[in-house]
């Protein structure tokens, strides 16, 4: 072969090597193990990486208690330097509320906790400003009137347990309690935590761990230990869902909206930051996989037992889908057609069909796309976790693809 043909055929390994890299830039491989039986969830998986613009994310399904869809694949950080790994962890917002309202559920199937008590029962300054009458039932089902503070409260502010915790004890509801839902964002965390710490004299964090994600060996945490960060996936906003157009928006919302979803504005940005994952806000910074996430709602979904380990009375594990009385939420209302219900903790997949068809199937969605499903009829439970944050707040596209791919298969 000439020195010319050499360098021709050096050229054209180079091109083919480097086409290579661009496809696996492109359209990441997928890793993990699939059922025959669920050959759609992993079409749908993979579709979301060529369709939908997933960066990086993971998928975990278990039927009867048996992982039947264990997924991962992209990158865990923008600049793609990262392959998205097996124990890959990532910040899953909003889906921390499952197990911080299992938290409640433990206490209240011990004795140790009255859904149907006034919250001044366990927290006795709560009952200032007219809340002498707001229930425990009310805190879990988004009903206390309390979905964010009447004065700005910044981050640092919300870093702080004991001061966020004693302004909403302080403050008066937006509505009268109990009459309807209003997504409470951040304020869920504290409110329900709160009850969790005057009760057991744990934070939920660590009442989780003790009673649940130790025990099972469920790797998910509320907040994320210092020697745990190097696994962390870095979070991205798409354009459309930037910190600085959330901030915008929110200026056209009423004024109980903009209490709840920009009091303070958080982002990617912020979850992405070492304040906010040593901090501990439970309604919105459990960090987990796919696999964690879909073990804890997998309690439910196993009318409390889980992995041979009983975590709630059958009895206690319905009382979680107990709905509270469908309504057009005053903070989520103009993102959905309809009204939704909100159970216990969770919310109910209804007409919306959130959850797969099944109406009293249950789960609760992250800020951006990530997804608890609990359906106790077929044995289902899901996780899926991500890191390229859409601009939706429940029922993201990806989340539905994978729903439906479940629902298809049974």
């Amino acid at each position: 072969m000439s020195a010319q043909e050499k360098q021709q055929t050096h050229h054209k390994a180079r091109e083919s090597h480097q086409a290579h890299k661009t496809h696996e830039t492109r359209h990441p491989q997928v890793h993990g193990h699939c059922d025959a039986r669920f050959a759609a969830v992993r079409a749908a998986f993979e579709e979301n990486f060529r369709e939908r613009g997933e960066l990086g994310a993971a998928v975990t399904v278990t039927v009867g208690g048996e992982t039947v869809v264990d997924l991962w694949g992209g990158w865990a950080d923008p600049a793609r330097t990262r392959p998205w790994e097996r124990d890959t962890v990532v910040n899953v917002w909003s889906t921390t509320k499952g197990p911080v309202a299992l938290c409640a559920h433990i206490l209240a199937d011990r004795g140790l906790l009255d859904l149907d008590a006034p919250v001044a029962r366990y927290w006795p300054e709560f009952a200032a400003c007219g809340k002498e009458r707001v229930l425990v039932r009310h805190l879990l089902s988004h009903r206390a009137g309390l979905s964010g503070l009447r004065e700005p409260h910044s981050l640092d502010d919300l870093y702080d347990w004991e001061l966020t915790t004693a302004r909403l004890a302080a403050t008066e509801p937006w509505w009268e309690p109990g009459t309807r839902s209003g997504y409470h964002a951040l304020t869920y965390g504290f409110l329900v935590g709160e009850v969790v710490r005057r009760v057991s004299g744990l934070r939920p964090g660590a009442f989780l761990e003790r009673e649940v994600t130790g025990p099972l060996g469920i790797d998910f945490t509320i907040g994320l230990p210092v020697k745990e960060s190097h696994r962390a996936a870095e979070l991205v906003h798409t354009p459309a869902a930037s910190t600085g157009e959330q901030a915008a928006s929110s200026r056209q919302l009423a004024p109980v909206a903009l209490a709840a979803l920009a009091n303070p504005v958080v982002g990617a940005a912020e979850a992405n930051s070492p304040g906010w994952r040593a901090a501990e806000i439970p309604a919105a910074n459990g960090h987990g996989t796919a696999r964690a996430v879909a073990a804890l709602y997998g309690v439910f979904a196993g009318r409390g037992s889980h992995g041979g380990r009983r975590i709630l009375s059958p009895q206690a594990a319905e009382r979680v889908r107990e709905g509270q009385g469908s309504c057009r939420d005053l903070v989520l209302g103009a993102g959905f057609d309809g009204e939704t219900e909100v159970a216990l903790g969770l919310w109910l997949s209804g007409a919306q069909g959130s959850y797969g068809p099944n109406a009293r199937a249950f789960g609760h969605d992250g800020f951006g796309g990530s997804c608890g499903l609990a359906d106790p009829e077929a044995g289902v439970s899901l996780g899926y976790v991500m890191n390229r944050m859409g601009p939706r707040i429940a029922d993201d596209p990806r989340k539905t693809a994978l729903v439906e791919a479940v629902y298809s298969a049974l």
